[in-house]
């Protein structure tokens, strides 16, 4: 098959570029490589395959030819009040538009990477798909505008969208402002964290090969206009988290308490029956192990010269 990825120099997409061609398809990678973090870590994350630097808020997509479109593109991060707003807009929805604007044209199916934040703090535990989405972020807005955006192509010109939503995927290569990221990174210099709020907010955390994994079977299997929910098989705390790193490393790290961020939510917890039944997807991971492939992929970058 010929696939598009976009936001393949990205954490979750550098993965499933490296997925797809270990099973022999046709793959085109495209990414912005914005400054959100360090563009040099997403050249790095891509060095094993060829990306095309592309900036879809501007340029257009060529794809005639393409059976798929696998969108992770789009700017990060719930911390998204303010001035940063503008860069939410432009890389999530107006790229998102265009995008599908695109697939529409050349008859591609697509997969769209949506986010848990999208429930804001939800109604009910685990958390459903058919729950009412009520996202306390501007990056979540911005995220269930891109799933309106799917549902309003699929309606009006037959456009053929799959859309996960993804909850707190971790592992190797994860973003340098994700909490794991920022954890091992002080446990690997000896270096204090901070700590937003008391760390007894939790998260079905998802390891990247499970949410790869799902991606790819989304593609391949699921019907046009599902909508499911990726998360990992059992949800932590932040600190359980933490203490199952410091067990992992066989160190200690210092915390520094500070006030919780604005936009994060106190829990989530994903209902994946939904996947589970259509798809036969199932998160295989467990946290420990998951945490400790993170840590030595990452202290051993903090190690060399």
């Amino acid at each position: 098959m010929r696939y598009l990825v976009t936001g393949a120099a990205g954490f979750i997409g550098s993965h499933l570029v490296e997925a797809l061609l270990a099973e022999g398809h046709d793959l085109v990678a495209v990414d912005c490589f914005t400054d959100y973090y360090d563009p040099a870590l997403k050249e790095e994350n891509a060095a094993a395959f060829d990306v095309s630097r592309l900036d879809l808020a501007e340029e257009d997509l060529a794809l005639d030819g393409f059976d798929g479109v696998f969108h992770l593109a789009g700017q990060p991060g719930v911390r998204s009040f303010g001035s940063a707003f503008a860069d939410y807009a432009r890389r999530n929805l107006i790229a998102t538009q265009r995008v599908f604007e695109s697939a529409t044209r050349a008859g591609a199916r697509v997969v769209f990477a949506s986010s848990s934040s999208v429930y804001g703090d939800a109604e009910s535990y685990p958390t459903a798909e058919d729950i009412q989405p009520e996202p306390i972020s501007p990056y979540g807005i911005t995220k269930l505008g891109c799933e309106q955006l799917a549902h309003a192509y699929a309606t009006a010109y037959g456009l053929e969208a799959v859309v996960l939503r993804y909850f707190t995927v971790y592992g190797p290569r994860q973003r340098p402002d994700m909490a794991f990221a920022r954890v091992v990174d002080a446990l690997a210099r000896g270096a204090s964290f901070e700590l937003y709020g008391d760390g007894l907010q939790s998260r079905s955390f998802t390891y990247v090969a499970d949410a790869v994994a799902a991606t790819v079977a989304a593609m391949d299997r699921a019907q046009a206009g599902a909508l499911y929910n990726v998360g990992g098989g059992s949800e932590a705390t932040m600190r359980d988290a933490i203490a199952t790193l410091e067990d992992v490393s066989g160190l200690t790290l210092e915390l520094v308490t500070r006030p919780a961020a604005a936009g994060d939510v106190r829990r989530t917890s994903a209902d994946t029956s939904r996947i589970e039944r259509d798809l036969g997807w199932r998160a295989t991971t467990a946290l420990v192990d998951g945490l400790r492939a993170q840590w030595e992929w990452a202290s051993v970058r903090v190690a060399a010269p």
